[in-house]
């Protein structure tokens, strides 16, 4: 195992002690004290390898190498830092570790870059904590504005900045990031999927991600007596939402074309076992490669939940997520393989079944993705696990490519 393995199992090993649920898988919730932990650490990492850190007003974290041409755009390498409820330990920290790594390689050689270099780890990427997701990068591209963002509260009422406070951040910090200042954008993601580890293929140049929206949709009924509230006099807003979920797969299935329908979060109120649910509210995710694949199954849910707006039941829709499938940039992407071929790594495209914050980007810059294989092809869940020995792999892939990025005038 060579120095940069080494340092890579080093970094993700310590990351994951960051957890809320020890022994459980990682449990990191953004502004929680599992992140404070996590941010310490990586802004930490960031100083010994020479880089000028910064915070912005939400929280994301970004370490700087300067380059030599005055106010020049930077070329930025990471990805997120929190996770799922018992997730793993790669998803979103090893894009972060590889960044790291890029920027340890370009002090170690004495590199120093035209263009700047820009490790960046980014906040609330899953929507774990405040719904949504990509919380991080749509905020510094200007798509959560100052107010929403304030309004934003977790499940046990508590906002944003308050939430921020409680670990020292800094809400007065500035939020927005203007696109001018970013050159190209590039994050390794380990794939979440089976395809590389069946076709045992390294790596994957992600050609596009997919289209995905999320809807949070509310039940409403009439609570009462287990026991002595009759059947046909119960407007039980639970019973309504499950006949509207069970109906779901269906609409995806019909839709084809690779279509997938989620729901991956259900809360009931008043949540006790004698008393007939009240209120129901659960998140639908939708995902396609094609946009009007995810339009059509859009209209589709939003039928069938508003047929049940009816005999004392209420329903409400609300869409705090759309993002249209984007591709990758494609003169980054030959770049990438070019780069693959001269280091002899083998790889094949690909493309993403997850939303990653490289599909935000993607709109303001040149934006470009590569995946790792996971092992079983499983992720979101405490077995979640990635070779260092591919992690490697794109930490040389990466340098070569950000050396190239920072010194071109293109």
């Amino acid at each position: 195992m060579n120095n940069v393995q080494e340092r890579i199992e080093k970094h993700i090993n310590t990351l994951s002690q960051f957890t809320a649920t020890p022994g459980k898988g990682t449990t990191r919730l953004t502004y929680s004290k599992e992140d404070l932990q996590a941010r310490n650490y990586i802004k930490e990492q960031m100083k010994a390898c020479g880089l000028q850190v910064q915070e912005d007003g939400f929280g994301n974290i970004f370490g700087k190498l300067e380059g030599t041409l005055k106010d020049a755009p930077s070329v930025l390498i990471g990805s997120h830092f929190d996770s799922v409820p018992n997730g793993g330990a790669y998803d979103g920290p090893a894009g972060v570790v590889v960044a790291l790594e890029v920027a340890h390689l370009f002090k170690e050689n004495q590199l120093t870059p035209k263009y700047p270099l820009e490790v960046i780890a980014l906040v609330e990427e899953e929507g774990t904590r405040y719904g949504g997701g990509l919380m991080g990068s749509r905020g510094m591209m200007g798509l959560l504005n100052e107010e929403d963002f304030k309004n934003l509260k977790d499940k046990d009422g508590i906002p944003t900045e308050e939430a921020m406070k409680q670990i020292g951040l800094n809400t007065t910090l500035p939020k927005q990031r203007d696109p001018k200042t970013i050159k190209a954008f590039l994050e390794m993601h380990i794939e979440q999927g089976p395809i590389l580890e069946e076709k045992n293929i390294p790596i994957g140049v992600v050609e596009a991600i997919v289209g995905l929206t999320q809807l949070d949709i509310t039940v409403s009924g009439q609570a009462g007596h287990a026991g002595t509230t009759p059947m046909d006099r119960r407007t039980d807003a639970l019973v309504a939402a499950a006949n509207i979920i069970g109906q779901l797969p269906q609409l995806a299935i019909n839709e084809g074309a690779g279509t997938v329908i989620t729901t991956g979060r259900l809360n009931v109120f008043p949540n006790g076992a004698n008393v007939i649910p009240d209120k129901a509210v659960f998140t639908v995710d939708i995902r396609s490669g094609k946009e009007e694949n995810v339009l059509n199954v859009v209209e589709k849910v939003r039928s069938l939940v508003m047929s049940y707006n009816k005999d004392g039941i209420g329903v409400t829709i609300e869409q705090p997520l759309y993002i249209e499938p984007k591709a990758m940039n494609q003169e980054i992407i030959t770049l990438l393989k070019n780069t693959c071929d001269a280091l002899e790594i083998p790889y094949c495209s690909i493309n993403s079944g997850a939303g990653h914050d490289a599909m935000v980007f993607s709109d303001y810059t040149a934006a470009a993705m590569l995946f790792i294989p996971s092992k079983n092809g499983l992720s979101h869940c405490p077995e979640e696990w990635s070779d260092s020995a591919h992690i490697a792999n794109t930490v040389n892939i990466f340098y070569e490519a950000a050396k190239k990025l920072t010194e071109s005038n293109e």
